[in-house]
């Protein structure tokens, strides 16, 4: 039987943490250059108190926002007392199989009302992480 010596273990476990992260650091990298598309949208203030956001599926009757996109990423900006408090990026894609796959309000607002929004809460958002 092969006994690896404490300092090996070790070793190859970095090993791997450190090629997991490069995987992720790529990623991030790809966002900054401009290798992936984003759409980005920032949330003033409001889902603070409601612990939603909103997702413009519609305006003026036509496809917008999430059902217009060709983006690769979904950047969901929170912004709180003109402060960014966190950015949540998505792969639009997955943003979409949550609108489709969880119960949601739909809210019209915008210029003239003529958006239609889906109100998506935070914590439904965390649940349907967890379960995948």
């Amino acid at each position: 039987m092969l006994n690896m010596s404490n300092d090996t273990k070790i070793r190859k476990q970095f090993d791997i943490d450190l090629e997991f992260g490069k995987q992720w650091e790529t990623h991030v990298d790809e966002l900054f250059s401009g290798a992936k598309t984003c759409e980005v949208k920032t949330e003033r203030d409001k889902w603070s108190n409601t612990g939603n956001i909103c997702i413009e599926i519609e305006s003026y009757n036509k496809p917008s926002g999430l059902h217009a996109t060709t983006s690769d990423l979904w950047v969901h900006n929170l912004v709180k007392e003109g402060e960014l408090v966190a950015s949540i990026v998505i792969p639009t894609e997955v943003l979409k199989k949550i609108i489709a796959t969880t119960k949601n309000s739909t809210i019209y607002g915008g210029d003239n009302r003529a958006s239609k929004l889906i109100l998506l809460n935070l914590n439904k958002l965390i649940e349907y992480f967890k379960g995948i």
